[in-house]
């Protein structure tokens, strides 16, 4: 069990660090002012947003050898993960930035911030108190979507639990099973829930 939340682990982490940065640069190219850039990452949000995770997993599990490119399951989860979940944060992201108005861009230029102190010091925050609330909805689905990696073979603890359970015959492993993920999400609520707080003197 312990293995398989090792895997849980692995694939939470990488998928966070992998798809936040993706997501800020499709963010960029949603917003941009040229057309073509902006089509495009449209066209990408809608994809990976439009069509279920489990999908694309066995898409690229298996579509993509197809065309002479083989990965191992591991990379497979990773690529698919980054790819859906950066999806969802660019559109995350861009609702955050748009929703700052935009006199307080004019306000501190007028009051003769530069640029960067503006977005340090103004924008920015204000940006991370908006997106919070949804980024903790999408951290905590993210957990839960781990599982999947399930119909790759990888041993996650879910894997691990539902043979155990077919080897005993008992449903006590799924349960355990439950119980984790219903303590790792409480951890994770506890820190979103921090940062919320921390952040909640910004208006």
């Amino acid at each position: 069990m312990l293995q398989g939340l090792k895997i849980v682990f692995i694939v939470f982490m990488l998928t966070l660090i992998i798809s936040i940065p993706l997501g800020i640069i499709i963010c960029t190219l949603r917003l941009s002012k040229n057309n073509i850039l902006n089509s495009i990452s449209k066209f990408y949000i809608l994809i990976f947003r439009g069509t279920p995770l489990l999908l694309q997993l066995i898409f690229i599990f298996y579509g993509l050898p197809l065309l002479g490119i083989v990965l191992d399951r591991f990379t497979v989860a990773i690529l698919a993960f980054s790819l859906n979940y950066s999806a969802y944060f660019a559109e995350i992201f861009r609702g955050g930035i748009e929703s700052i108005d935009k006199g307080q861009y004019e306000a501190s230029f007028v009051l003769g911030f530069d640029r960067f102190t503006t977005y340090k010091k103004i924008i920015v925050p204000q940006v991370v108190k908006n997106i919070l609330a949804p980024m903790s909805n999408e951290v905590i689905t993210l957990i839960k979507d781990t599982s999947l990696v399930y119909i790759l073979g990888l041993n996650d603890i879910l894997r691990i639990a539902q043979i155990d359970s077919n080897r005993t015959l008992s449903l006590l492993p799924l349960i355990e099973v439950g119980l984790i993920y219903l303590g790792l999400i409480f951890i994770l609520s506890s820190i979103f829930k921090a940062l919320e707080n921390k952040y909640s003197y910004y208006r």
